[in-house]
């Protein structure tokens, strides 16, 4: 056994691969991580289960738990609470039709149908495995590819990065579920909080108005949560109450039968590409990716009529794509620090609080973060697999729990959360306004995703702008002198263009309100 140190060169020499996997399991196999994995993991999958909670409100509850770990702990464990989620989201789309994440919609559709003639163990048991499969695979991809999109990442300067962000944005905006309109607004509304604080190159104030809590900008923690956690509490206090009807499982009937594995084994391979492919997208994620697998199956099927009526190949794709999505997210992230979600955004956030920007220099700066996450993944997913099968009778028993009692938990930790972070009560007052805010434009179909973009990303891209324009002395030729540059502004370009074309066409501006 190598010391830590001579590890930690050997690694950032990345001389091999198997050297690196070897370090990474080091770092993931100390009790403080196994620790902070294991919690990851559960909590993510009870978050999953209950529905109306989603990772992002609880990955912010979380956040300032955080402070006293150790990055890389901080991380795996938040990252344990995304793909836990995405376990735990199956649980309730298959035995009470309701989906605990947003994801795991396509699973009601015929998950549930399987769960009412009988067959819910099979359809828990595929997801579980699907997922862990789905999972592990995109984990092999994410250490493959990572590292040689770091090296050319390395080319990116000021220009490129600009150009990069913009084009993320356009992705962004392209995959909006609502008004296209609307997607930018949002957009342009959390760009402009995030250029409130002091200016970086004349450290002038912006927007602060004397208060002190605006110098170092909004806190994205406050933001967060109130746009998530208190938004989230508000929106369900005014639904009607339901009876929930539970349909119960027991554990020995939870193993699928050989002929349900013929059936989902291409199913879960064909997920698994997607959940990959998509997950690397700006905007990309896991309900894209599930939605996507779903579609891409019942094209493919030879029975296409049975897909809504308990079809097994409904319930494997679109769970190991939403599993492997998860995974693929963090390649983005890490190796250019660009964030593919809002979770991700968050977790952009977590490290930014521990004084690390993610970027190509990160596998060579932070060898141990990198490869310590990687890795706990393959951990993580198999935890999961143990605990979501034993623990299916636990989960519905938690399924039972009144909102009443939940919901005021769930503020109560809020109010907590923010208040460590700097013991600071206009963060609670912050927090509580982009609640409402965040309530608002639920109820009016505005998009959170692109205003939590806007506002992580759009100091860094003000910054690379402005590098530019210092670097070529005000010419504006530097973003297409570049090469690199030129592409993705381009590709921004027209992306954009196929998206607002057929928008001018349709209805008046009005009616997009």
């Amino acid at each position: 056994h190598y010391p830590l140190r001579r590890q930690r060169q050997m690694c950032i020499r990345d001389r091999d691969i198997l050297q690196n996997i070897g370090f990474g399991f080091s770092i993931a196999f100390t009790w403080q991580n196994l620790i902070c994995c294991f919690l990851g993991v559960l909590v993510g999958t009870l978050i999953g289960v209950l529905p109306g909670i989603g990772p992002s409100a609880t990955m912010c509850l979380l956040l300032p738990s955080t402070y006293y770990l150790t990055p890389t702990s901080a991380i795996i464990m938040l990252a344990g609470v995304f793909y836990g989620a995405m376990y735990g989201g199956s649980t309730t789309s298959i035995l009470v039709n309701i989906p605990g994440e947003a994801a795991s919609v396509v699973t009601c559709l015929d998950g549930y149908q399987m769960a009412r003639q009988g067959r819910a163990g099979p359809a828990l048991g595929i997801a579980a495995f699907g997922s862990f499969i789905g999972g592990t695979l995109t984990v092999v991809g994410l250490m493959i590819a990572a590292p040689p999109l770091a090296k050319f990442a390395l080319r990116f300067g000021p220009p490129e990065y600009f150009s990069l962000i913009f084009l993320s944005f356009s992705i962004l905006t392209y995959l909006a579920s609502g008004s296209i309109l609307k997607a930018i607004m949002m957009a342009a509304a959390g760009a402009f909080l995030g250029s409130i604080g002091a200016d970086f190159i004349t450290g002038d104030l912006r927007f602060t108005y004397g208060s002190l809590t605006l110098f170092d900008g909004v806190g994205l923690i406050p933001v967060i949560m109130g746009l998530f956690g208190i938004a989230e509490v508000l929106e369900n206090i005014e639904k009607k109450v339901e009876k929930r009807e539970i349909i119960n499982t027991k554990f020995r009937r939870l193993f699928p039968t050989l002929q349900d594995w013929r059936d989902s084994l291409a199913s879960i391979s064909r997920g698994t590409l997607i959940g990959f492919f998509l997950g690397i997208l700006p905007g990309g994620g896991t309900i894209i990716s599930s939605f996507a697998s779903y579609g891409v199956e019942k094209r493919v099927s030879k029975h296409p009529e049975l897909f809504g009526r308990g079809a097994i190949q409904g319930v494997a794709g679109p769970e190991t794509a939403n599993n492997a999505a998860t995974s693929a997210n963090f390649i983005p992230l890490m190796t250019l620090g660009i964030p593919a979600n809002v979770v991700m955004a968050i977790i952009l956030g977590a490290l930014m609080i521990h004084g690390i920007r993610p970027g190509p220099m990160l596998i060579r700066e932070q060898p141990e973060l990198f490869w310590g996450v990687v890795t706990s993944m393959y951990i993580g997913n198999a935890m999961l697999l143990v605990l979501n099968l034993p623990l299916i009778g636990i989960w519905v028993h938690i399924l039972s729990i009144p909102y009443r009692i939940l919901f005021p938990l769930i503020l109560l930790f809020c109010l907590i959360g923010v208040y460590s972070l700097n013991n600071n009560i206009w963060e609670i007052i912050i927090m509580i306004v982009f609640g409402v805010i965040g309530y608002l434009m639920r109820k009016f179909k505005y998009e959170a995703a692109p205003f939590i973009f806007a506002l992580v990303l759009s100091p860094i891209m003000e910054n690379a702008f402005r590098q530019s324009l210092l670097m070529s002395e005000g010419s504006f030729s530097i973003f297409f002198t570049h090469p690199i540059s030129c592409a993705l502004l381009i590709t921004g370009f027209v992306l954009l263009s196929t998206q607002a074309l057929p928008w001018f066409k349709r209805k008046p501006f009005v009616d997009e309100f």
